[in-house]
C-alpha cells in the first residue's frame, strides 16, 4: 500500500524522473495527454476512472476533444504522496495516447 504522507521535495524529484512526461505544477503531479480524437481520450479516461476508483484516489482532470490534462495530489495531506505517484504510474501502464 503506497504511503499517504506528503513526500519531500527530494522524494518527489526522484519519483518524477521515473514517470514519463509528468512534472510538478502548482504542487501537483501534472501531465497533458493528446490523443488522436475524442474517442481515444474518452477511452483512456474510462480506463483511468476504473483504476482510480479501485484505489479510492481520484484525479483532477479536464478534457477538451482530444486533450486530457491530469493533476494528482492528496488533498488530505496537502500535497503529493506515494498514492499520487502510484496512480500516475498505473496511468502510464494503461497506454500511451495515439
Amino acid at each position: 500500500m503506497p504511503e499517504r504522507r506528503k513526500l519531500s521535495e527530494a522524494e518527489i524529484a526522484t519519483a518524477v524522473k521515473k514517470l514519463k512526461g509528468w512534472k510538478v505544477v502548482g504542487g501537483k503531479l501534472h501531465k497533458e495527454f493528446k490523443f488522436a480524437d475524442f474517442v481515444g481520450a474518452f477511452g483512456f479516461m474510462t480506463s483511468a476512472a476504473l483504476i482510480a476508483e479501485g484505489m479510492n484516489h481520484h484525479p483532477e482532470w479536464s478534457n477538451v476533444y482530444n486533450k486530457l490534462v491530469i493533476d494528482l495530489s492528496t488533498h488530505s495531506e496537502g500535497g503529493i504522496t506515494g498514492l499520487d505517484v502510484e496512480l500516475a504510474g498505473k496511468l502510464e501502464k494503461i497506454g500511451s495516447p495515439g
